[in-house]
């Protein structure tokens, strides 16, 4: 059984390698016969030290020159060569305990794939509040976040991979689809809830509690529209890091 973990990064030079040494690290903890691995970061358009540092942390780099988190994960995707696809975010790290629980997943021959629940320290208030709105609504409907999506590579073909016809939430249109093609085959998608991801607070401290509101309100309210526009969704695509 062969794991490929996939990181997306845009300009992330100053957190790429702290992510890519969280995977080295947790990798070695489980490292044994049974299993082998990759880690391939996908580069999407980058004008920083990204794929450099990648590259001297011994990660596989692919280049996507359109700037869209599903493209640079479809791109990771076409050159893996995992029977299991493991996208993972460069502004999160993947704990020993985490990577455990994953591969009991992949093991049990009973999942099509699985994500995760979050942890983002320090969050003020209202937006640990809404983290812990949206643990509930990810675990009840069995939706994965974006920060960790692991699936069966044959799943993933099959139903076509993310959806590049959107900017955001493109891991909830592909958790569902991955549900239709597992309950056909007696096989689920699950949320890990044991080991939270360990994921960047950032945005909270780039954007205020205003611009957030407006960004899920427009998500709420206009949907179609504003997950086929990057220029309605700022908090994806303005650039701040």
């Amino acid at each position: 059984m062969r794991l490929s973990i996939i990181i997306p990064a845009f300009n992330e030079e100053r957190l790429i390698e702290h992510c890519l040494r969280s995977v080295t690290d947790a990798l070695a903890e489980h490292s044994g016969p049974g299993v082998t691995s990759e880690i391939i970061v996908a580069d999407n358009n980058s004008t920083d030290n990204t794929a450099h540092l990648a590259t001297q942390a011994g990660a596989q780099v692919v280049f996507e020159p359109i700037n869209q988190i599903g493209r640079a994960r479809n791109a990771g995707a076409a050159v893996a060569t995992g029977d299991w696809l493991l996208f993972l975010d460069a502004d999160s790290t993947l704990s020993p305990g985490l990577l455990g629980d994953i591969l009991r997943v992949m093991k049990s021959g009973n999942s099509v794939g699985c994500g995760s629940t979050l942890s983002m320290p320090g969050l003020p208030w209202w937006a640990d509040g809404i983290l812990r709105f949206w643990t509930q609504v990810s675990v009840l409907l069995r939706w994965a976040a974006g920060a960790l999506l692991v699936c069966r590579r044959d799943a993933f073909c099959e139903v076509g991979g993310f959806n590049q016809d959107l900017y955001a939430l493109e891991e909830i249109d592909l958790s569902k689809r991955l549900q239709k093609w597992g309950r056909q085959r007696n096989l689920e998608f699950i949320i890990l809830t044991a080991h939270p991801l360990n994921t960047s607070p950032r945005k909270i401290s780039l954007y205020s509690a205003r611009e957030i509101a407006g960004q899920i309100l427009r998500v709420i309210f206009n949907r179609h529209r504003t997950l086929k526009d990057k220029k309605r969704l700022s908090v994806w695509y303005d650039g701040r890091r």
